[in-house]
């Protein structure tokens, strides 16, 4: 993997891009994103309403090594906050989704690999919420939906939304966190000690499509939950641990690029033979 090729997709992706106060920044990204993809193959445009909103995920659909099996859905949303070159949120996510479509188009993973780039995440989850619907509606099975959701941002402190929580995880922000809901609790040991191998994961299993804990709800898997699948966020914790969360200052500077490179492998790793 080349981190030459991470940074310079973090520095395409990381502009300022959201519907409402950077519409110019949001159409540059969804070319580059739109590009990159098609250049691995045929890439379906999912478009979708809600109210005045509207917006489009792109779709790369991997065959894998065993087409009859349940897809899983690794999806990133490539919109950003409000006056923010969203770096960590979500530029990382992307570029991440990007490196293992690279890298599997080489080495296809086990089962299919639906590979999306979701629009308005930042304007209420609009795309998944959209792309999540339809699929049910359509009977269609996933074995599970990963959400890549800011992956590049360590610290010395971790803050938690419980604090009984440190004593569990630990002080530092130096891991990558694996949030799931009770349905994909079983998956969680083996891709935990996947990931492991090349970066330092924790595990956080929630009941209830993660009601009682509001904190875990804020991504693009949130709307698969709701809809009954299996569903899992991957994030450095967002807010938690990253002080530049939705601010201007959420560079590509801040981020700490041998531990994203270390999550990419982890989950190329992971997620392939799952």
């Amino acid at each position: 993997m080349s981190e030459q090729q991470l940074l310079k997709d973090l520095t395409q992706i990381a502009v300022p891009r959201h519907s409402q106060w950077d519409a110019l920044g949001l159409m540059s990204v969804r070319s580059y994103v739109q590009e990159r993809l098609s250049s691995y193959g045929q890439v379906e445009e999912h478009f979708f309403k809600e109210g005045s909103e509207e917006g489009v995920n792109y779709i790369l659909k991997l065959p894998g090594q065993d087409p009859t099996l349940d897809p899983i859905l690794i999806g990133a949303h490539y919109d950003g906050p409000i006056q923010s070159p969203g770096a960590d949120d979500n530029a990382s996510g992307v570029v991440a989704l990007l490196e293992l479509v690279r890298q599997w188009i080489e080495k296809p993973p086990k089962r299919p690999a639906w590979m999306v780039a979701f629009d308005q995440e930042e304007w209420g989850m609009l795309g998944s919420k959209a792309l999540a619907k339809q699929l049910k509606a359509k009977g269609q099975k996933l074995k599970l939906m990963v959400s890549l959701e800011m992956l590049a941002y360590t610290s010395e402190k971790q803050n938690y939304p419980i604090p009984a929580m440190k004593a569990v995880f630990g002080e530092k922000g130096n891991f990558i966190a694996l949030v799931a809901n009770t349905g994909s609790a079983t998956m969680l040991p083996g891709l935990a000690s996947d990931m492991g191998k090349h970066v330092c994961t924790k595990v956080l299993p929630v009941p209830l499509k993660g009601e009682v804990l509001p904190e875990v709800r804020l991504s693009d898997h949130s709307p698969f939950w709701d809809q009954g699948y299996n569903a899992m966020m991957v994030t450095d914790t967002s807010f938690l641990r990253n002080p530049h969360y939705h601010e201007p200052t959420d560079t590509v500077e801040t981020l700490d690029m041998d531990f994203f490179s270390k999550v990419v492998e982890g989950l190329a790793e992971a997620l392939r033979k799952f």
